[in-house]
């Protein structure tokens, strides 16, 4: 019976600890003038375990990551899965487009490791990513825009509209219209390139109509003219949310660059002078070392 007793308070104090992790994570992703930059693993930590994989974001949780970025995909009978192609051919050791298969089709095949292994890892379903993740870790829905009424009904489902960030790459007028019933209840982050001539109008009616939590910015010009005008616009209203998975992103900055250089080169330049508070990476484990090193991660 003690024993009983000590595993239900170990599990209780576990749980509340994880809840108030992630309302942590929430509370900072609101708030714009917190110093701390938030880390978002790119398909999870794929690394350890087979990209878009409940191991993945197991393991990005582990690691104190704050977001974990995934892919939605729906199958021929109308399941959301993570995947990130249009296929199973890369990721898996079976072949076929996602659209014509079911999902119990889907779920017989295993996952490859990023160097190409099969493992015992299926393809989850979102329902099941909502679940793994509640309390511990945010997620960032990647290709789920067209998929935005069903996403929905899985929060609705599964208690978690805290969880998600949903995004897009529409004018405002445009999400406004297919979605605006769900933008007071869901988190939405605009994606826009700063390379147009007319990108600090495309983010200042974002701001003006719906003052997003987070941009994820693209900038291939580093020092193109709209950068320095959307940072001050941004300023204390809303994060910046920058990638570094590979070059082109952010000029020719990127992971690989962090690790052969100096990554105040890379990572520094981005947070001190192009404004990021979140930073969507490929290597996690480096920059959250490299961030606690200037105490702006946990």
């Amino acid at each position: 019976m003690r024993i009983l007793v000590s595993l239900i308070f170990f599990l209780t104090v576990c749980t509340g600890m994880s809840a108030q992790r992630a309302d942590k994570i929430r509370k900072t992703l609101l708030d714009p003038d917190s110093k701390e930059v938030l880390v978002v693993a790119h398909r999870g930590n794929w690394r350890v375990a087979p990209e878009n994989s409940i191991a993945a974001i197991d393991s990005a949780i582990s690691m104190k990551v704050d977001v974990v970025e995934i892919d939605v995909q729906r199958t021929k009978d109308g399941k959301l899965i993570l995947m990130h192609d249009n296929t199973v051919n890369r990721t898996t050791n079976g072949e076929g487009k996602i659209k014509d298969m079911t999902f119990d089709e889907i779920r017989a095949l295993r996952l490859k490791d990023y160097k190409g292994n099969i493992t015992d890892h299926q393809v989850p379903s979102l329902e099941e990513a909502l679940l793994a993740s509640k309390g511990n870790i945010m997620l960032n829905l990647d290709k789920a825009y067209a998929h935005f009424d069903e996403v929905c009904d899985l929060l609705d489902k599964t208690d978690t509209w805290d969880l998600i960030i949903m995004k897009g790459s529409k004018p405002y007028a445009d999400v406004k219209k297919d979605y605006g019933r769900y933008l007071e209840k869901v988190v939405y982050m605009p994606i826009l390139s700063l390379d147009p001539d007319n990108a600090y109008e495309a983010v200042l009616a974002y701001d003006t109509n719906m003052k997003p939590a987070a941009y994820e910015l693209l900038i291939g010009k580093l020092y193109g003219p709209n950068i320095k005008p959307v940072q001050e616009l941004l300023k204390g209203r809303s994060r910046i949310w920058l990638n570094t998975m590979w070059a082109g992103f952010v000029g020719k900055l990127d992971d690989a660059m962090a690790a052969r250089c100096n990554p105040d080169d890379v990572y520094g330049y981005m947070i001190d002078d192009l404004g990021a508070g979140m930073l969507q990476t490929d290597t996690p484990g480096p920059m959250i070392e490299y961030l606690r090193s200037r105490n702006l991660h946990e």
